[in-house]
């Protein structure tokens, strides 16, 4: 037993800031010092504040260290564990206040949060499943097998109001009914880990934290609907949740919970990893399954629905990872439990990756029904450098931009829906003043557009068309009848488009139409992007009597766009320079360059 643990977060956020290295660090100077006895290093899935990584956490005092890296690691060990001091300088510091926090769950971050799928997430090492047992791991699916029957299952998931985590919102409970209702002797029961909105690392962190969880709710699904056969579809571009789950998955099976004949009650099922190449589409849940069976990613009609016919023409259950996540605590603690979180439609918890212009960026599970405001300025620590939030896009890019005067909206399947926007699979990404609402259209759009499978002629075209119409609007040569027939194209792409990624894809663009059509209507009728983004209808200008002459932007101008004039500004000693607005290349050099802040957009 050891007097003290180190915790260090591995996921891939920190891993690529070093964490590894870190650790190495921390166990070769618990070697040198003689520590081996006193202080066990464990490395842990991720924290969730991603902003502050890497992450240590020091047990039993649980002090919180933030932005630590492997030059730390000796005096962590001498001032911390061996003279019981704190290290000052790495403890983590609030936004608002600029106080230290000493505990992880005394932060901001924290307080509004409830960990629900991310409950063992930067608690324990994700590479030993007896520390997962350890937490009750596996005793849902013990409960389940040795005291329930399938539709007693069903009918708690049912209960607990679960809806799907992946984007749509449908009952779980209710896709799980349809999978054994469906007559088949081989029923496969998948997970779709085929992560690719842009920002968004929910299923990621959970498989890179907690893979023991997805893969005993697999189990429990495959005894409720009769599955005989699991595949875990995860996007190879995510090595360290690949390997975690790999290395889950043989344990479990060493210690008889996956495999022939489970802990001896006669059911039977095996999991598999299926490694997907990146296509976004495949996120759609029959074309995840046409790559899951060696064909090229593309969706296929419904009906019928994957619950009759499915993988390999075989009744199919497909969730999401948080989805399953939820499972072994719903079935421990039960439906009511799980219940009394969220709203009266929307239960439970939802995972979001929170990023973009925000303080704490990360990972966040907040109750149902919590509203945007709480979200970006209680647990994101609001705009950083002083900017007011203007926009928050939500659902990734399929989803829509709420924009400030609706901060207030609570998060849940039916207000967002109200306002144009969708949980999706929890893509939150924050807008400042300085974002062009046109450009944000236009950069989901362009995703889309690229990760169209090209199936189906509304979502290969269609999409093509309308961002030919946004590239317009953002070069100052569209008409304002070009936005009425926007609005007509996307409502003919989301009428007649094969799967969801066509179906949705216009939605960034409505939303900003419908909350910033003045953005578009400037973009068109004045020639101007009022953000200063849109570099054709930016120009850039020297304030001829904040211009102290020293000649630096010039210099600095890659263009030869800037020249002396004969005005010399009052109490200056040089003329002024300005600019040759047909030579410049509106790179924005001068403006890094000037010191005195006199170059400005236009």
């Amino acid at each position: 037993m050891f007097r003290n643990q180190i915790l260090v977060c591995g996921g891939t956020g920190c891993t690529s800031n070093h964490s590894r290295e870190l650790i190495d660090e921390l166990r070769a100077q618990v070697e040198k010092k003689g520590l081996q006895n006193d202080v066990e290093i464990v490395m842990t899935g991720c924290f969730g504040l991603c902003a502050a990584g890497p992450i240590v956490i020091v047990y039993p005092d649980g002090t919180f260290y933030t932005q630590v890296q492997a030059k730390d690691a000796e005096e962590i060990l001498d001032k911390h564990i061996i003279k019981g001091e704190l290290v000052e300088r790495l403890l983590h510091v609030e936004s608002d206040s600029g106080e230290h926090t000493h505990c992880l769950s005394d932060t901001e971050f924290y307080k509004k949060q409830k960990r629900v799928a991310l409950r063992n997430c930067g608690v324990i090492n994700p590479e030993n499943i007896d520390e997962y047992i350890a937490l009750d791991g596996y005793q849902a699916l013990i409960k389940v097998l040795t005291t329930m029957t399938p539709q007693e299952v069903i009918d708690v998931v049912k209960g607990s109001g679960l809806r799907g985590r992946g984007g749509a919102g449908f009952p779980t409970g209710l896709k799980w009914q349809f999978t054994k209702n469906a007559e088949g002797d081989v029923k496969y029961v998948c997970v779709n880990a085929d992560e690719g909105d842009p920002g968004a690392f929910m299923d990621r962190s959970v498989l890179e934290g907690d893979p023991h969880a997805v893969l005993e709710a697999m189990t429990i699904a495959a005894y409720a609907v009769g599955g005989t056969q699991g595949y875990i579809y995860v996007r190879a571009e995510y090595p360290i949740a690949v390997e975690r789950c790999r290395i889950a998955i043989a344990q479990a099976r060493e210690y008889g919970l996956l495999g022939e004949n489970i802990l001896g009650t006669g059911f039977s099922f095996d999991i598999d990893l299926r490694l997907g190449a990146g296509a976004f589409v495949c996120g759609e849940e029959t074309a995840l399954m046409t790559s899951i069976e060696g064909n090229r990613g593309e969706p296929r009609p419904r009906p019928p629905f994957p619950a009759s016919k499915g993988l390999f023409g075989k009744p199919t259950l497909l969730n999401n990872v948080e989805t399953y996540a939820n499972i072994p605590q719903i079935i421990l603690k039960g439906a009511e439990w799980f219940a009394s979180m969220g709203t009266e439609k929307s239960k439970g918890t939802k995972v979001f990756a929170l990023g973009g212009k925000i303080v704490n960026t990360g990972l966040v599970e907040i109750p149902m029904g919590t509203t945007l405001r709480e979200i970006v300025e209680d647990i994101g620590g609001g705009v950083p450098n002083g900017k007011k939030f203007k926009a928050a896009q939500m659902g990734g890019p399929s989803g829509g931009c709420i924009p400030a005067h609706l901060i207030d909206t609570p998060v849940d399947y039916e207000n967002l829906a109200l306002v144009g926007a969708m949980v999706g699979s929890g893509g939150l990404i924050v807008m400042d003043e300085n974002s062009c609402m046109v450009d944000i259209a236009k950069f989901f759009l362009d995703f889309t557009m690229d990760e169209s499978c090209g199936k189906c002629t509304p979502c290969r075209i269609g999409t093509k068309r309308l961002y030919e119409m946004l590239d317009r609007v953002t070069q100052g040569t569209a008409k304002m009848e070009d936005l009425d027939k926007m609005v007509e194209l996307c409502q003919y792409i989301k009428d007649n488009a094969l799967c969801g990624l066509g179906q949705t894809a216009p939605n960034p663009v409505l939303s900003t139409l419908r909350y910033f059509r003045d953005e578009y209507e400037a973009h068109i009728a004045e020639k101007r992007c009022p953000a200063g983004v849109c570099k054709k209808l930016v120009r850039f200008a020297i304030v001829k009597d904040s211009c102290i002459g020293c000649g630096l932007c010039a210099r600095q101008c890659p263009a030869d766009a800037i020249y002396r004039t004969d005005y010399v500004a009052p109490g200056k000693k040089l003329a002024a320079m300005a600019i040759n607005p047909d030579k410049c290349v509106k790179c924005g050099a001068c403006v890094e360059t000037c010191r005195f802040k006199a170059i400005i957009k236009e």
